[in-house]
């Protein structure tokens, strides 16, 4: 595993503490056990670039072993979400590499999203304003998604020459949305207002701009008080479980609850039941 700017901290029993951790293409702080990443280049609507793609894999590869980080918010800065791949820092220079190249930035954008999904924290996407090609994918890749009414989700892939089966879309979407509405969108590229996001199943809700931030944190802080290696189950199971039969996650999900019902959580839980109490979840 290959740690950029901000080191983490390696603890006992492979894991990692990432509160500390100094990102050095994205805003990245932690609070409470919620870490919020920012895309933080405002004056161009947030791209991506080289750097920060594989900063963003590099980071979210580590969420999985971080315990100090329970749950996430991803957002941009000022009032977009994330304008896609920068076009002079990424688009130009793909234009001169060859298919080999070609081929291992297209794997290294679809790890990024591997990663997303492969990390056990609850992720909660922030959206406003501008949402389109590789930041609507970041957004779709989330567990949860909350928009504005302003907000504009495009997958553009289309708009220049590209299919729109880029970073899983053509696996994910569907399965968020329903296939005819993906097919739609994928097809045509055209923009997803913040309503008909929220009428098709893309936003859980909306929310007004300035109140947006708060209402993820407070979404993402609700998640990371829970029961939290229960949660990350779950998120396994629900991206396992694409590929399965109904008798073999029947089976997978016997063995995922019988787990947990190993944890403590689960008799911290029993117990606040039977004393009338919350339960305060430790994760362990």
């Amino acid at each position: 595993m290959r740690y950029l700017p901000g080191e983490a901290q390696q603890l006992p029993g492979n894991r990692a503490a990432l509160a500390d951790y100094q990102a050095g293409h994205f805003l990245f702080e932690v609070s409470g056990g919620v870490a919020t990443l920012t895309l933080n280049r405002p004056e161009r609507k947030n791209p991506l670039t080289f750097d920060s793609y594989a900063e963003l894999r590099d980071l979210f590869r580590a969420l999985a072993y971080a315990d100090d980080v329970k749950a996430i918010v991803i957002t941009g800065a000022g009032e977009n979400f994330c304008s896609g791949g920068d076009v002079h820092d990424i688009i130009g220079p793909l234009t001169k590499l060859d298919m080999p190249g070609l081929l291992a930035f297209t794997r290294m954008t679809g790890d990024l999203v591997k990663a997303i999904r492969a990390c056990p924290q609850p992720i909660v996407a922030a959206v406003d304003g501008i949402c389109a090609g590789a930041g609507a994918i970041l957004a779709l890749a989330s567990d949860i998604r909350l928009g504005t009414a302003r907000s504009k989700t495009a997958f553009l892939f289309t708009r220049v020459g590209l299919a729109g089966c880029d970073m899983g879309a053509c696996a994910l979407l569907p399965r968020v949305i329903g296939q005819g509405r993906a097919a739609e969108l994928l097809y045509t590229g055209r923009s997803m207002s913040g309503a008909e996001a929220e009428r098709w199943g893309f936003f859980n809700s909306l929310h007004e701009p300035e109140a947006l931030l708060d209402a993820a944190r407070a979404f993402a802080q609700g998640l990371a008080d829970g029961p939290t290696f229960a949660h990350g189950m779950t998120k396994k199971m629900l991206q396992q479980e694409w590929n399965m039969g109904v008798d073999e996650a029947i089976e997978a999900e016997a063995q995922a609850q019988a787990i947990c019902m190993a944890t403590n959580d689960f008799h911290r839980a029993y117990h606040a039941f039977v004393a009338k109490q919350k339960p305060e979840f430790e994760g362990d």
